[in-house]
């Protein structure tokens, strides 16, 4: 269903797409677009929103088409049938011919000095991409182990921002559309697994692009209850443990992936004993010891039929899709 779009063809100088993919997740949907909207500092600036849905049945097209119909900035709505991370991501840059790129989940929420904090950062440094801190916000005020799942959803960096020698994750990112692969910059390969961000920004880094960080750039991230569990953390704590190894399998380096391999039984023995005992005491720091020795289990047992899939088809299976 196509919207008003930012795109006549050519790249649009001084313009920001901000990309929301989304499955199924109406209500994060309406506070993340919501947020957008109410950008500040920008006055320089062509902004225009796009939401890839990526849902098989089209679930927020009417959502999305009500908001654009009353929004102040261009609303772009696609849809991306194929399930997948990297395919939801690959279709919504496709819609846009901006100058840079602004990711933000389903589940964040963007104050209104965001956007605007993100950009400063990229002029200041001469960056290539601009990542930013999420600040988790659970709903479940009861969770056992709060401290624990609000690391675990939150992303930190440096108190200042400045040019980095890493590389973080998607959401909240600012991309110079520039450098990014001109079709499908986002790995197919991990549509189930995640990290096809990782894959991406590693290479851009490698390729020697200028990473910076705005400290002033927060998000915050909605955390449900289902997801403030250690059945659920620890699950993808594993996932996130299978990525070196699997990477390493998948670029054809077995010697790396034996080395992550044999760094993961030592990982995963050490911290199980220790996290094991202070579960058994009832010790609210057993999590994050559990969580280093399942991430470390992940490195030594990444193949199929073991590897965990949290996107795509397993994203489906587990909302009662068809």
């Amino acid at each position: 269903m196509p919207f008003p779009k930012d795109r006549t063809g050519s790249v649009i100088p001084g313009s920001v797409s901000v990309i929301i993919p989304t499955f199924r997740r109406p209500d994060g949907l309406d506070r993340a677009m919501a947020s957008v909207l109410i950008q500040t500092a920008l006055s320089d600036v062509a902004v225009s929103l796009i939401v890839c849905d990526n849902s098989p049945e089209a679930s927020a097209r009417t959502q999305v088409a009500e908001l654009a119909a009353i929004a102040s900035i261009a609303i772009t709505y696609v849809h991306e049938p194929r399930t997948g991370v990297a395919n939801a991501r690959n279709a919504a840059v496709e819609a846009s011919n901006a100058e840079f790129i602004a990711f933000l989940d389903d589940d964040e929420e963007a104050p209104a000095g965001w956007l605007a904090a993100l950009l400063k950062t990229r002029a200041d440094f001469g960056a290539d991409v601009v990542f930013g801190p999420v600040q988790a916000r659970l709903q479940d005020r009861n969770a056992d182990y709060p401290l624990y799942f609000e690391t675990f959803f939150s992303r930190t960096g440096p108190v200042q921002s400045q040019r980095l020698e890493a590389c973080y994750g998607c959401g909240n990112s600012l991309i110079r559309r520039s450098v990014m692969p001109k079709t499908k910059p986002f790995c197919t390969d991990h549509n189930e697994m995640g990290g096809e961000d990782d894959k991406l920004f590693g290479d851009l880094y490698r390729e020697g692009r200028v990473m910076a960080w705005s400290a002033e750039a927060t998000v915050f991230e909605d955390v449900p209850p289902s997801r403030s569990t250690l059945k659920y953390t620890l699950r993808r704590a594993f996932a996130y443990g299978q990525g070196p190894s699997f990477w390493a399998a998948l670029s054809h380096k077995p010697l790396t992936c034996a080395a992550w391999m044999a760094q993961g039984i030592v990982q995963g023995l050490l911290f199980s004993l220790f996290g094991g005992i202070l579960y058994m005491i009832g010790s609210r720091q057993s999590a994050p010891r559990l969580d280093k020795a399942m991430r470390g289990f992940g490195k030594v047992i990444w193949f199929p039929p073991f590897k965990i899939g949290f996107y795509g088809q397993a994203l489906l299976k587990s909302s009662g899709g068809h």
